[in-house]
């Protein structure tokens, strides 16, 4: 129903910048919360960056806020994640998730996602 395709991951020095990409097939996108999630290892896939389907809301986990910032495009049904400030402790598969468009229009739980891409690695070297 929902395909979801991640890109623009890769090695960055510390305070170096990349852009994350996701593709979204599906004619239902515009109505649809996306966010960016991550996971390293031995840990849970935690919320980065959600925007609402609109555009006019948004959210930002504690750790990125000034230095990631979430945009979607819903005429080429894509949304990215600009990375500025890379730091170690940002070294993760980042995910991009799309809402199950029930209930309010953000969630924190990886549950309340329906759909998901492969993931793209980022990994930020000193």
């Amino acid at each position: 129903q929902v395909q979801l395709v991640e890109s623009g991951g890769g090695l960055v020095q510390a305070g170096g910048s990349l852009r994350l990409s996701c593709a979204a097939s599906g004619r239902t996108f515009s109505s649809r919360t996306m966010a960016w999630f991550r996971q390293v290892p031995g840990k849970e896939r935690d919320i980065v960056a959600a925007i609402s389907g609109n555009g006019g809301m948004i959210y930002y986990a504690e750790a990125v806020k000034g230095r990631f910032t979430i945009s979607r495009d819903n005429a080429k049904n894509t949304v990215n994640l600009q990375m500025n400030s890379l730091k170690l402790e940002d070294t993760a598969v980042y995910y991009c998730g799309a809402h199950s468009g029930r209930g309010a229009w953000y969630s924190r739980s990886r549950n309340d996602y329906d759909y998901w891409g492969q993931g793209t690695q980022v990994t930020v070297s000193s």
